[in-house]
């Protein structure tokens, strides 16, 4: 559904452009949904985080107490991108972020087909600092804690991460204990040092897994 023009203007006075051109067309329908429209006017939503990118040109208040997942991952192309050797990414629906000022200083990267076009999924970025932001998904955000104002170690413990994903392309070992996937966690393999009774029950699903596979071979 296209905006309309109250929503433009409220655009345009939230930072988002100074004329129509700023606001009109379909590359800039993203302005008008989670996770980047403004909920200035939604009594539901409660700040209980605060972050910024290192310029603080782009910043957003969070709504949730507690990410649904947070992880570090280890693929290749955060590694690239992040310019280190994994990335920590905390889940969230995108209705649980409110991006207060920077709309107009966000910039996308498309990894697949290289492109710097608004097309999901995609990195989200400060265009002036070049802060990760996060990862935006088709149906949520993959967003960097790191870049979160937390008040106390008690806010921080709430996003501590559960596991780790495409460990076997790993930089560096960390021995912490936390369930280790060879590539998205729950789809893969168990390596190193994940906990011994993950590793059995991930063997274990392997097994009926094949099981149906040839029971299934066999009807056919």
């Amino acid at each position: 559904m296209s905006p309309t023009q109250p929503e433009k203007d409220q655009a345009k006075s939230n930072g988002n452009g100074n004329s129509n051109e700023d606001v009109d067309g379909e590359h800039n329908e993203w302005k008008f949904k989670a996770p980047y429209k403004v909920h200035d006017s939604d009594p539901n939503f409660k700040t209980l985080y605060n972050g910024s990118c290192h310029c603080g040109r782009v910043q957003y208040q969070l709504s949730r107490e507690k990410p649904l997942a947070s992880k570090y991952c280890h693929c290749s192309t955060c590694q690239t991108l992040h310019g280190a050797p994994f990335q920590w990414a905390a889940i969230f629906h995108k209705e649980d972020i409110n991006f207060t000022h920077g709309h107009s200083d966000l910039g996308w990267y498309e990894s697949s087909e290289k492109t710097t076009r608004h097309k999901l999924p995609c990195k989200v970025s400060c265009a002036y600092c070049r802060s990760p932001i996060m990862d935006e998904g088709r149906n949520m955000i993959l967003l960097f804690p790191s870049l979160i104002k937390f008040k106390s170690d008690a806010e921080k413990r709430k996003f501590d991460i559960e596991c780790h994903m495409f460990y076997g392309n790993r930089l560096l070992d960390i021995k912490d204990g936390l369930p280790k996937w060879t590539g998205i966690n729950g789809q893969s393999d168990l390596i190193e040092d994940s906990p011994a009774e993950m590793v059995k029950k991930r063997k274990r699903e392997i097994e009926e897994e094949g099981e149906e596979g040839k029971e299934e071979g066999k009807k056919n």
